[in-house]
Formats: C-alpha cells, structure tokens, sequence
C-alpha cells in the first residue's frame, strides 16, 4: 500500500500516465494555477519560473512535471538528488539543456549540499560557477546557460535548505485525492489495461487507495490478477471484495502495517505519547518509511495525532480498531 514506486510500477506508471493538463484528474487547484503561470510564460517567451511540487508518494508529482514540459512545448531531463553525487554530475546536466527545456530533479531534497551550491546561481542567474585548479593558482569561470525551467519533487519539504526553498518561484502542495477522483482513474487505467471491471468494483478499489494513484493502479492489477483465476477475467464487486481480502486491506485502505503501527501505540504504549524511532523499533520497520509512507495517511484519516512528546493514537482509531478507548489510562503515558 506504499506510495513509492516499484519496479512493477514502472511500466504500469508509463502507460498509464496523463500525458496533458487536460487529461490529468484531481489536484484542480494546482493544474490551474499551473496552467495560468505556463501560458503567461509562452506568451512572453520566457522560461517557466522553477516549480517545486511536494506531497506524499504516489500523488503524481513526475507525471505532472512532465505535463509541464509537454505544455510548454519543450524537453524533459530527468535526474534525481541520489544519482547526482558529484558537482560534475549536475554541471554536465546544465550545460547539456537547451533554451527553455525542463530538468526535473526526483527527491530534490537529497541533493549534497555541495551540489546544491553549484545549483543557486544555475537558478538564479542561469549560470555556472566551475572552479579550475587548486590552491593558490586556482580561477573561478562561470559559463553562462540558457534559461530553463527546473521541476524539483520532495516528499519531505521541511528537508529542503532554506536558499534552496527560495529560489522557487511556484511552490505547490499536492494532497491525497478524494474517492470520486480517484474512481475516475481507475476507470480510465482500467480500460487502457483492457480490464472488465464493474463500477462496483472500481468504486471498492477505490475506497481502498488511501487517496493515492499509484495505490489505486496497484490494486487493480491485483484484482484483474484475481479475477483472471479465479473468476473468468471478470472483475465483478463480490471478485473485487475477495481480491482485496485477501491482501488484508482493509474498507478504508488500512494495511497489516497500519494496523500494527496503531496496535503498537494502543496497546504497548497505552495509547501513547510515543516517539517514532521506538514504534520503528517495537515493529522492526524503518522510521523513514512510517514517516514517509504511513504517518500521512493516518494522519489525514484522524487516526493519528503529532505532539510534542510523540505520536498518539486518537479515539478514531481506537473505534476503528474496535478497541475500548480509556481516556484516563491513555493519558497516564509519557509521565515517568
């Protein structure tokens, strides 16, 4: 249920994807806002101003910087901030761009803050600033670069350096989308794929995406798998409640992990306040991934809640868990 590619994804996220604004669904507030900056940029012949888009995984942050670019008429580079290790890296990258083109960096947060240098006046100033030589013998040459666009993606925005946030002159939040929007995608994937599915059974995948394309794609290869099996290639909404059942998610799209995440706070830790690094620890998972991957969705559902002394389990998810809430036991936690 994890919003982050995988290799399966790959070529499903490929055939799959929106190619322009118009056929892109969800997310109305950005594709506008988006569409406004891109004509008044075409129309006075000038780059785009840089975009950072940021959210949870899966949302569709790489389809729509590739939208931009395909609006704008122009090329796509794309990198990520791992794969740029070097300064070299990132000025081979910039110095191959053409005039108005698209480099779009994945995970920008995870660029080193040596690359990150070399990348402020690249933005700013579409300029290049390579030092040749060592000590005292040593020269600064800047080589100027055509005006371009960069499209930067983060799942974790409060990582980003504040120069870096800054020289981004349209910053846009994407959330998890609502079920109607998320049906509509599945429809859509569904013939693409050449799927028989009923609407109740895209209506039941859907409800169980966590808000989340990518998920919603992922679950309909599982019950097209299941259907194909067990029902005649069929995906009716009695296949689709099978499928789904059997993977242990759940109406709401709740995982085994989510579940244990929450079992974890409840019951070993009384309902919490906890810290994270001790859930990763009580359920043998990496904090990066129940940050990054859990934590927002149980968030948006009111399941759980942040403090200052960790997270917490709230009365929602103790009714969903079909676990008495204790207010008087729960909030003895963390007072020695």
């Amino acid at each position: 249920m994890s919003g982050k590619p995988t290799v399966e994804d790959s070529p499903m996220d490929t055939n799959l994807r929106p190619r322009r604004m118009t056929e892109f669904i969800g997310q109305n507030k950005v594709k506008e806002n988006l569409l406004i900056a891109i004509d008044a940029a075409k129309k006075r012949g000038e780059a785009l101003d840089h975009v950072l888009l940021y959210g949870p995984p899966g949302l569709g942050k790489t389809t729509l910087a590739h939208i931009i670019a395909a609006e704008l008429g122009v090329e796509t580079r794309v990198t990520s901030g791992p794969a740029i290790e070097r300064t070299g890296d990132l000025a081979a990258i910039l110095t191959n761009l053409k005039k108005h083109n698209v480099l779009f960096i994945d995970e920008i947060h995870r660029l080193s803050r040596a690359v990150e240098e070399i990348l402020y006046p690249a933005m700013e100033d579409f300029a290049l600033d390579i030092v040749i030589g060592k000590g005292p013998g040593a020269r600064s040459l800047r080589l100027n670069l055509p005006p371009f666009t960069l499209v930067g993606a983060t799942t974790r925005y409060a990582l980003l350096s504040p120069p870096l946030r800054d020289r981004f002159g349209v910053v846009y939040h994407l959330d998890f989308y609502d079920k109607e929007s998320i049906q509509i995608i599945v429809k859509r994937s569904a013939q693409i794929l050449q799927i028989k599915v009923d609407p109740d059974a895209l209506e039941e995948i859907a409800s169980r995406a966590r808000g989340t394309p990518r998920v919603a794609n992922r679950l309909l290869k599982r019950v097209r798998d299941y259907a194909q099996v067990k029902a005649k290639g069929i995906g009716t909404k009695e296949v689709a409640l099978e499928a789904l059942g059997k993977l242990e998610i759940d109406p709401i799209g709740l995982d085994e992990l989510d579940r244990k995440v929450l079992h974890t706070i409840i019951e070993k830790f009384n309902g919490g306040p906890v810290g994270l690094e001790t859930i990763a620890a009580a359920i043998s998972e990496e904090a990066d991934t129940i940050m990054d991957v859990y934590e927002p969705y149980l968030l948006q559902l009111g399941f759980l809640e942040r403090t200052p002394r960790g997270r917490m389990a709230t009365r929602l998810a103790y009714k969903h868990l079909g676990i008495t809430y204790n207010k008087d036991k729960t909030n003895q936690q963390g007072l020695f």
